[in-house]
């Protein structure tokens, strides 16, 4: 069996160590690796193919940044051609990237079967890109792979044939368990930044509903500000949260503040994360991640994919529109002592579950 799996951005990297590392190991399976080229930059791409040891792409397309027609045009043009050379059996997508989008669009166009890693996901909010992608990505999907059980509800009330939905858990959880303990022992950052665990904050912030919008990334800043009065607030900069930093003539006040500092490898945020009294954040993965290992989490967005968090006691949801009801909220989480105890992602072996379903002959 041949597959092509369609990368682009840092968590997909992470998700596709977990299951490339089984595909590769499984006899008869046949693994080409895709890279769109949506993150370019080495401090967003390369260091996590080394980290993770991912082998380095077959086909590096070099999309780089642009609007999201332009971006992903570029992808399913460039990946259509990939598919057309090579005649694999399957393409893997994964996530609600625009790479996830061009890759399903590219095969299913081509009639080839497309599975879709971390399927069912939904925030309920069309106005965000990631929800259109995911959710044009599953309807074009044969099989869904599924990390809970909210995600395989969603699919059902969306009418899609249960025979092409799998409960197999969350691969981010698999990379979880898998690279902690290297994170242990190779990762200095904590030395690096000389954070004391426990007593520091870390905060994530690049969605474009957020840098994009002056007052939300004002009231964010503001918010993050008030508290950096209290405990150290590191924060790793995302390229599209620097250029809004700058455009707003934020920058400069932020690095008095805060520890800036460019974005980090897999391992040093694994440490960054699992050693932080409290993580801000509007990324998904990262709320998955403080999950992972038990930090307490306010989410600076409208709403979350992932409800089982909040419903669990682990994550709040705040929404960035005054800085003072963001201040408000991590102050208050600052000495939060955690949600109840659960396993809604599985027991980190969501990679061998999709190994076994698509070798297993669970075609179209």
């Amino acid at each position: 069996m041949r597959l092509v799996t369609v990368v682009g951005a840092r968590p997909q990297f992470i998700k596709a160590a977990a299951v490339s590392r089984v595909l590769r190991a499984t006899a008869g399976v046949g693994e080409v690796l895709v890279h769109t080229g949506q993150h370019y930059d080495d401090s967003m791409s390369a260091v996590f193919f080394d980290e993770l040891e991912i082998p380095s792409p077959d086909y590096h397309l070099g999309v780089g940044s642009g609007s999201h027609g332009f971006q992903t045009g570029r992808m399913l043009e460039a990946v259509e051609q990939v598919l057309l050379q090579e005649k694999p059996d399957w393409v893997l997508v994964y996530g609600d990237t625009n790479s996830t989008l061009a890759g399903a669009l590219a095969a299913v166009k081509l009639h080839i079967p497309v599975a879709h890693v971390e399927a069912g996901l939904r925030s309920f909010n069309r106005r965000m890109p990631e929800e259109i992608n995911r959710v044009l990505t599953d309807h074009a999907s044969e099989i869904l792979f599924a990390p809970t059980e909210a995600a395989v509800e969603n699919l059902r009330r969306e009418d899609i044939p249960a025979s092409r939905i799998k409960l197999v858990g969350d691969v981010m959880y698999d990379a979880a368990l898998f690279y902690v303990a290297k994170a242990e022992k190779e990762s200095r950052i904590l030395e690096e930044l000389r954070l004391v665990r426990q007593r520091y904050i870390l905060a994530t912030v690049h969605r474009a509903e957020n840098t994009d919008d002056s007052d939300r990334l004002r009231a964010i800043f503001g918010g993050l500000i008030q508290v950096a009065a209290d405990i150290p607030v590191v924060l790793p900069v995302h390229p599209r949260t620097r250029h809004a930093l700058e455009r707003e003539n934020l920058l400069r006040g932020a690095s008095r503040y805060f520890h800036l500092i460019d974005p980090v490898g897999y391992l040093d945020m694994v440490m960054l994360e699992k050693h932080a009294r409290l993580i801000a954040t509007d990324s998904g993965g990262v709320q998955k991640e403080a999950f992972f290992y038990r930090v307490p989490c306010v989410t600076l967005r409208d709403e979350t994919e992932w409800v089982e968090l909040v419903d669990l006691g682990w994550n709040r949801v705040v929404p960035p529109q005054d800085e003072r009801d963001v201040a408000e909220a991590l102050h208050s989480w600052l000495n939060h002592p955690g949600g109840r105890d659960a396993d809604p992602y599985g027991r980190g072996d969501a990679a061998e579950k999709i190994a076994e379903c698509l070798v297993g002959g669970a075609g179209p």
